[in-house]
């Protein structure tokens, strides 16, 4: 808790991009996450940013539970619940940097992989194989697990999917809120969620709520194209970032 002037700015400031991120800009992400990184040790912002995100995904799944099209989550939620297994295994053998480098390269590779397809003749529409949700599945529940960074795989799956922009944010919002509910005991037993965490999760859980309404503001005004293309953007820079 005693945290510099500026360290209180970027955690603020992280807390209302995690709102904006759940309701608004999906690809905003990992920009919050190496916000918190910055402020503490990247494994235990880890275990502080999880209850901020399960805010925002609660409020997110009630504002676009609608629009949900469950068919994809079923058919990743049981191949991400094994990653995130695979990631509480790993996570106490790699160091940051090795995961760092690890979920910058899989993003960067995804994003690649998904403007190819969208710029193939025939589109995104039917063209994938029975890997594609599996293996996203596993990545996203690893990823999610080690540093919450399984956002920008999301992205590339829902884009892929060519769902409008309110069912990409329903069937993103119901997916994170169930996988977050099921990481959480995980967390606890790797103590990256404690007493203290929790303390400073009041603190920060209004500028959640913040974001929340920012984020909401935001998707009403933007188009579907433009959605996708900062969406895109804001995630390949996301993966350099995190691979540098």
């Amino acid at each position: 808790m005693n945290y510099h002037a500026w360290q209180w700015f970027l955690a603020v400031l992280g807390s209302m991009l995690v709102g904006v991120a759940k309701t608004g800009i999906t690809g905003l992400s990992l920009l919050f996450v190496s916000m918190f990184a910055a402020v503490m040790p990247p494994k235990r912002a880890t275990g502080l940013v999880l209850p901020l995100l399960m805010v925002g995904d609660l409020y997110a799944y009630l504002s676009y539970r609608k629009h949900a099209q469950w068919r994809h989550i079923g058919r990743l939620f049981p191949w991400a619940g094994s990653g995130v297994v695979i990631g509480y295994l790993a996570l106490g053998r790699m160091n940051d940097r090795q995961a760092g480098n690890a979920i910058g390269g899989i993003i960067m590779g995804l994003a690649l992989l998904y403007i190819y397809r969208r710029f193939r003749p025939g589109g995104l529409e039917g063209r994938h194989g029975g890997w594609f949700g599996p293996f996203i599945g596993v990545l996203a529940g690893f990823t999610t697990l080690v540093a919450n960074a399984s956002g920008p795989l999301m992205v590339i799956y829902l884009l892929s999917m060519r769902l409008p922009k309110m069912e990409y944010m329903g069937t993103g919002a119901a997916f994170f809120l169930m996988m977050n509910l099921f990481k959480f005991p995980f967390m606890v037993d790797l103590g990256l969620v404690n007493h203290s965490s929790l303390v400073l999760n009041l603190i920060l859980a209004p500028a959640v709520i913040v974001g929340t309404i920012v984020g909401r503001w935001l998707l009403g005004r933007i188009d579907q194209r433009l959605f996708e293309n900062v969406a895109l953007g804001l995630t390949f820079f996301a993966g350099i970032r995190m691979f540098l």
